[in-house]
């Protein structure tokens, strides 16, 4: 072990006794990283043959708010979002010990068979989160915020990565791109986001973790949450970087979202309570939000590869881009943008 897993292993040997009354051996096994800084062990002890299970988090605080995702954490759970509990924090150090919620993760469920049931939990998950109230430590996802994420696309992915030289006639087009897309996004219903509610960071939680008894989905890495517009972590979810299906299959989910938000559940926002938005304008909402969602995602897997030598990410950047192509289509007001990506764009992606 390093040196900092060494130290972790033993805070977290120290914890669980403090909590739990016994000691246990200062062990860890590596569960996973991920794009971040942050690490992740699990902490397995058996006793009197029933095994019990924690998760100990390696954030280092010069690099993480590890205290964003403890308050979020609190917050959520004592309203009932399904989150892991937080059992012990050293923030100067930035460690965690966490509720374990398993390693099954969405994303190898989602399986022809159980993908329906799977997405439809995970929208009924993501109802109870759009139902929370603002706080003061959420930050708005305000304009200079989507300006920010849509400008990674130009700068890592087109110039940095794939060696594109934008001309001011196409930084331009860009620009108009960008403002009609973030206009759409803040045009819409306000609720609180997960920012990242994907099949990667959702969990299906069959075992029996100790503060939960029933198989539920399990949202995890949420400290980057914002409030902002509704459709966003409906698009994370049905429009997943990581895993396509037919634009059929993703709509009739869409219109469960509807469905059921709209009903005695309504939700609510800081304006007032939302009655009912049409199926026309939440296909558009969600579209364009889409395409704001994945023009930032491909300019983030570029950036991973270039300045952080993690280049798996590559592999996800071309079904990333062909939802902002296939979206670009179905819009006149993207006519311009959809012939750059056609003619300029998708030739110099091939090519890499």
């Amino acid at each position: 072990m390093d040196q900092r897993q060494d130290v972790l292993a033993q805070w977290a040997a120290d914890r669980i006794e403090q909590l739990y009354q016994h000691s246990i051996p200062a062990q860890m096994v590596t569960v996973s990283g991920d794009a971040s800084f942050r690490r992740y062990f699990r902490i397995i002890y058996n006793e009197n043959g029933v095994q019990k299970q924690w998760i100990a988090v390696d954030a280092p605080p010069e690099h993480e708010n590890s205290r964003q995702f403890v308050d979020i954490a609190n917050v959520w759970s004592s309203a009932g979002v399904k989150v892991p509990t937080v059992l012990a924090f050293d923030e100067a150090r930035g460690f965690m010990l966490l509720e374990d919620f398993g390693d099954v993760l969405l994303h190898p469920e989602l399986t022809a068979d159980a993908a329906d049931g799977l997405y439809k939990s995970s929208i009924d998950s993501l109802i109870e989160l759009q139902q929370l109230p603002l706080t003061e430590n959420i930050p708005a996802y305000d304009r200079e915020l989507l300006d920010r994420e849509m400008a990674l696309f130009p700068d890592w992915l087109c110039e940095k990565h794939l060696k594109l030289t934008l001309s001011d006639a196409e930084k331009a087009m860009l620009k108009q791109v960008f403002e009609t897309l973030a206009s759409s996004a803040l045009a819409q219903p306000q609720v609180m986001v997960h920012r990242d509610y994907h099949s990667r960071n959702l969990m299906v939680c069959k075992a029996n973790p100790p503060l939960h008894d029933d198989e539920f989905i399990g949202i995890i890495d949420f400290q980057d949450a914002v409030y902002g517009p509704i459709t966003y972590d409906l698009v994370s979810l049905l429009k997943d970087c990581y895993i396509q299906w037919p634009r059929e299959q993703v709509l009739a989910w869409l219109a469960y979202f509807r469905t059921e938000s709209f009903n005695e559940k309504s939700i609510k926002v800081n304006s007032g309570q939302i009655t009912d938005i049409s199926e026309d304008q939440l296909v558009r909402d969600f579209d364009l939000m889409g395409m704001q969602r994945h023009l930032k995602a491909a300019g983030i897997f570029a950036r991973l590869s270039i300045r952080d030598g993690k280049h798996d990410y590559l592999n996800d950047v071309p079904r990333t881009c062909e939802y902002i192509v296939q979206t670009a289509r179905l819009y006149p007001e993207f006519e311009a943008f959809s012939a750059w990506l056609e003619s300029v764009f998708l030739p110099a992606l091939k090519e890499q």
